[in-house]
């Protein structure tokens, strides 16, 4: 079910918040809990009941791991958790791309299962990795069941973020009914939800038609046309993450609850660095703690750092699609911020050359517009159906550049 849907906005959540609030009046407050549960699983499962069948799984083996890992933190137990899930969401993921790899590289045919793709299963895979992970490490007390589940399956974060942590959820979850209902968030969580949606429907939908327009031809795109194209993306990027992240944020609060900030317009960043720390900013996080601090941060000197870094953005690739084109996205943002980091002295004694400081107005609208251009060219590899496809629309931009026929695509632009 997707927030934009007629099923959700006319008749999931009306339920949803009837139900909700009539049983915290009537003081049910375990009750509120596991009807929010059930709504929860009904919107994941509307898609496709077998997927439901396999997050109720993946629900019940991961809190198995919690209890006997607050019994026993033992290393090989967290080992295997992480393995089990991993392996989960290798199979359905990755499975048929690693057999038709396979068959290509050693000329076999091995047919391909046909493997259906969970939603959100990146979303929940990775949330309950870092729960038994916290476990392991003595950051999560004795989880009751129910809590646990809607931990993982709050229909607001579950099929596109942001990825919670326990210790922002679980105080929530234990205290429903305990606060005076505030009719204030309530309004300013339907003012949300209703500018979120906004964003989709009128502007990254209509953004993408255009966009899924010049992909579809590529052999007809002249440069103002790649131009166009490769901008449309971003804006629909923009939009589509921006308005699912204040419809997952108005939800919330239209529940009384509060899920954390997931999207600070990442396009004025100044920096690769600082881009991820405004798109995606939980997911960031995430990478941040269960991926580049165990391999070892920036504690081992300047080449595990980069190295470390590198690793990281490629299971950032990994992780958000499969295919060449998602390792390459994921692998420029790697090399971004590895390059950004080697030669922050030498760019700082460039301005101090220049007598222009690195934060003033004009310096930080240079450095914003090479970030953005960094990262549009990334996104051209995140898009396209496969690397020919994106080098042909990032070189179409220069074929047969001439001045008079940049002034022109600038006026066809314009």
């Amino acid at each position: 079910m997707l927030f934009n849907s007629y099923i959700f906005v006319f008749l999931f959540f009306p339920i949803c918040l009837a139900g909700y609030y009539g049983l915290l009046h009537l003081q049910k407050k375990e009750a509120a809990g596991i009807f929010l549960t059930a709504m929860s699983f009904w919107f994941y499962g509307y898609f496709n009941v077998s997927y439901l069948l396999i997050m109720v799984c993946s629900i019940a083996g991961n809190y198995l791991f919690h209890r006997l890992l607050s019994r026993r933190p033992a290393k090989a137990l967290v080992t295997a958790a992480v393995a089990a899930n991993l392996g989960v969401l290798f199979y359905f993921k990755y499975f048929d791309f690693f057999l038709s790899t396979v068959n290509a590289v050693f000329g076999t045919s091995a047919a391909l299962r046909g493997i259906l793709l969970p939603l959100g299963i990146s979303f929940f895979t990775f949330q309950q990795i870092s729960f038994v992970v916290d476990t392991y490490r003595g950051e999560v007390k004795d989880c009751p069941f129910v809590a646990y589940a809607l931990f993982v399956s709050f229909f607001p974060q579950l099929i596109a973020g942001p990825i919670v942590n326990h210790s922002e959820m679980l105080p929530q979850f234990h205290s429903l009914g305990k606060k005076p209902v505030q009719w204030e968030k309530i309004a300013g969580g339907f003012g949300l939800f209703i500018l979120g949606l906004a964003k989709k429907v009128l502007l990254a939908d209509t953004f993408g038609a255009g966009v899924d327009f010049g992909y579809a031809g590529l052999a007809a795109l002249g440069r103002a046309d790649a131009v166009v194209v490769i901008l449309s993306y971003a804006l629909q990027l923009y939009f589509d993450f921006s308005g699912y992240s204040l419809m997952a944020l108005g939800a919330a609060e239209l529940l009384g609850l509060q899920l954390t900030t997931n999207f600070d317009t990442p396009y004025f960043s100044r920096s690769i660095r600082e881009f991820w720390g405004r798109w995606h900013i939980s997911f960031s996080s995430w990478l941040k703690d269960y991926v580049y601090i165990p391999l070892g941060g920036n504690r081992k000197g300047k080449a595990r750092k980069y190295l470390n870094l590198l690793l990281t953005f490629l299971v950032s690739g990994v992780w958000h699609g499969v295919g060449l084109t998602y390792l390459i996205w994921g692998a420029l943002h790697g090399v971004y911020q590895i390059a950004g980091d080697a030669t922050d002295r030498l760019r700082g004694r460039v301005y101090a050359a220049l007598h222009v400081s690195r934060t003033g107005r004009l310096a930080c609208a240079w450095q914003c517009l090479c970030t953005f251009a960094l990262v549009n060219a990334a996104w051209v590899f995140f898009r396209a159906a496969s690397v020919h496809d994106a080098l042909y629309v990032l070189t179409a931009q220069f074929r047969n550049v001439s001045l008079t026929g940049l002034l022109a695509d600038i006026r066809a632009i314009a």
